[in-house]
Order: C-alpha cells, then sequence, then structure tokens
C-alpha cells in the first residue's frame, strides 16, 4: 500500500520526477548543470509570467526557510526597518531571523486565528515609521489561512514600504500579484505547490531590491548568489538531483496548465476533503473562503486526541499534520498538494469512517 502525504511539504512525488532523481551523476562546474541551472530559473519566472529584465530567480540548496532566512537578511538594507505581520509560527520565525541578523524591526502580533488587521498596521506604519519593507506569510500553514496580499501591498505603497513575502506554501498554486502588489522578493521552495523534492529553494527578487541587497550573511547572500548564476556560476555545491526533480516538476507544472490549474485542483480536493469530513461532523478551524486551498485545518473530531487519529489513518495509508504549538489538542491539518487524487480523498473517507467507528 502506498502511503500518499497529506503533510504541508515534502509532497507525494509523481513517478515523472521521481524518476528524474535517476539522471546520470552531475558535476556542478560542467555546463550541463549550468543548463540545469539556467532552465530552473527560467522556469521559475514563468510560472507567474515575470519579465526577466525586471524580476530574478536566485536558486539555493536549503529548505524553505533557508529562502525566506535569505530574503529577510539580505533585502533588508543597513538602514532599513522591517515591519512583521504575524498570525503564526512562520510570521513568528520572520521576527527571529530579523533578531538574530541584528535587523530594525517591529511585529505585530496577531492571534493564530485572525486575518491581520489592516488598520491596526496602518497606524503601526504612520506611527513608527518610516519602515523600508513589511515582511507577511502569504499562506500560513499554522492554521491554513491565507492571507491578503493586494490589501496589504496597497497600504504599504501608500507608506513607502515594499513587500517581502514567505510564499513557501502558496508559490505555484495561489494567485501573487509581484507588479501591481508592490512586491519587492517572495521566498518559496521545491517540496510544496510545485511537487519537487526537499533540497532545493528559492528567491524571486526584483533588480532593484537585489541590487540594494546587505550582505549580513555568508552562504545564503542573495546578490552573490544572483551574481553567480547570471554569470552561469555557483559559490557552493548546489543539490544536483534536487535541482534535476525541480525542473521535472516545472516541465509538469507547464503541461498540465499552471497555476491556474494547480489552484483548481487543489481547490477541488480541498472540498472533497471539507465535504466529506463535514458530512462525518469534522468542521473546519477557518471558513474556506478565509484558507488557501493547499492546506486545511479541522477541529478533531469529538473524543479522539491526534495521536491515535494520526496513527490508524498512518496505517491505513495516509499521513496527516499536527497543530502547531497548544493548536495540538484542537485541530489536525490536511494538504492536498502531490500527486493525490478524488479517489484517494474517497479512500481517506472511508478511513476516518472506520477511526471514528
Amino acid at each position: 500500500m502506498k502511503t500518499l502525504l497529506l503533510n504541508p511539504g515534502p509532497v507525494t512525488l509523481t513517478e515523472r520526477v521521481r524518476r528524474s532523481l535517476l539522471q546520470p551523476d552531475l558535476c556542478h562546474r560542467e555546463s550541463e548543470f549550468y543548463d540545469l541551472q539556467d532552465e530552473a530559473r527560467s522556469r521559475l519566472l514563468d510560472v507567474y509570467g515575470l519579465a526577466p529584465d525586471d524580476w530574478s530567480a536566485v536558486l539555493m540548496t536549503a529548505s524553505g526557510t533557508g529562502a525566506v532566512e535569505s530574503m529577510i537578511a539580505s533585502l533588508v538594507p543597513q538602514d532599513g526597518k522591517l515591519l512583521v505581520v504575524q498570525n503564526g509560527v512562520y510570521g513568528e520565525r520572520i521576527a527571529n531571523i530579523a533578531k538574530q541578523y541584528g535587523i530594525a524591526y517591529e511585529t505585530i502580533v496577531h492571534d493564530w486565528m485572525s486575518a491581520p488587521d489592516l488598520g491596526v498596521i496602518a497606524g503601526r506604519l504612520q506611527a513608527q515609521g518610516p519602515f523600508s519593507h513589511v515582511a507577511v506569510v502569504h499562506h500560513e500553514t499554522t492554521t491554513g489561512r491565507l492571507n491578503d496580499l493586494a490589501e496589504l501591498g496597497a497600504l504599504c505603497r501608500a507608506h513607502g514600504a515594499r513587500l517581502l513575502v514567505d510564499a513557501v506554501s502558496s508559490f505555484g498554486a495561489e494567485a501573487i500579484d509581484f507588479d501591481e502588489g508592490n512586491i519587492a522578493a517572495v521566498a518559496a521552495t521545491a517540496n510544496k505547490c510545485l511537487h519537487g523534492v526537499p533540497g532545493a529553494s528559492f528567491v524571486v527578487a526584483h533588480r532593484e531590491a537585489i541590487a540594494r541587497a546587505a550582505s549580513r550573511t555568508y552562504y545564503l547572500d542573495l546578490a552573490r548568489l544572483a551574481r553567480m548564476q547570471a554569470q552561469r556560476n555557483t559559490p557552493f555545491t548546489p543539490s544536483v538531483h534536487a535541482y534535476y526533480a525541480l525542473v521535472e516538476a516545472l516541465r509538469e507544472f507547464e503541461d498540465e496548465g499552471g497555476v491556474s490549474a494547480r489552484h483548481e485542483r487543489y481547490a477541488a480536493l480541498a472540498e472533497q476533503v471539507r465535504s466529506g469530513l463535514a458530512s462525518r461532523g469534522v468542521a473546519p478551524v477557518i471558513a474556506p473562503e478565509q484558507s488557501s486551498v493547499v492546506l486545511r485545518s479541522y477541529d478533531l473530531p469529538s473524543g479522539i486526541a491526534y495521536e491515535p487519529l494520526h496513527d490508524a489513518l498512518k496505517a491505513q495509508g495516509f499521513v496527516i499534520y499536527a497543530g502547531q504549538g497548544d493548536l495540538s489538542k484542537r485541530l489536525f491539518r490536511v494538504s492536498t498538494m502531490g500527486d493525490l487524487h478524488a479517489a484517494d480523498i474517497e479512500r481517506l473517507m472511508r478511513a476516518f469512517d472506520g477511526v471514528m467507528r
């Protein structure tokens, strides 16, 4: 029995991407590797139709958090100031990164169940600015909430700040308006909505932002990575086979119809999960219209703790995800990324029936 991953990355791979890992061993100083790197960077821009004269996709060997760290540490200038919008674990992580690097920053802390309060953010931008940047998590997988980038971007534009977006769990499946959204950069990874494998992550940044980058970090120095990759070079040994898989995943992504098709596919699967659980008395934590299509949180069934629920479903071939912090006692999370299909969700619902009996 094949185990299907319903956690928020890594994902269940398609056979096409899995086979890409069996390609020949490749030295990262050979032209064939630079061809691979160039294709990955070009295809990442194509995901959202970005002009290469304005935007650059910068690859690195790291998890999604490595890309977020590179973005924050590099793109807030030495004399800049960052406002971090927090409504979950990953917003807190951004604040911790800023603290680690001695970046001047302020936080606006929301309850994990709440959407960002634009009025409070506007007040902070006005009273404690100027801020050079505002950082936000697009899809806060703590709860599955999808934060509104358009409204926040317009607010930041009015106060002279640019957005730094953690799109680790949304890139490739949710809408991101790079040109009108007042965005300086987004950070993301291969092993979530793009259906690659862990080990390759990236920052898509406006070239003007890269030109003004600070150099606080060595390995994750975004400006150096961007400069060397543009010259068909790399400063370190990357995860070559993860890059193989990323390129194949991006080819498959294009063949399947791109962002709109992936969004529609996830939305259908997420609704199948929601309606199936609702008919079994299990409610979503966040309303569907406020949630991503990538992952949603659900109240634990009455009388069933997370650990026995997880273990019983895993025995049937499904890996779900716990809530974080105190939420572990209240909810569980189900992602619909990866090589999942309607028949798999039908089988998942039958597995729930067995658990709840």
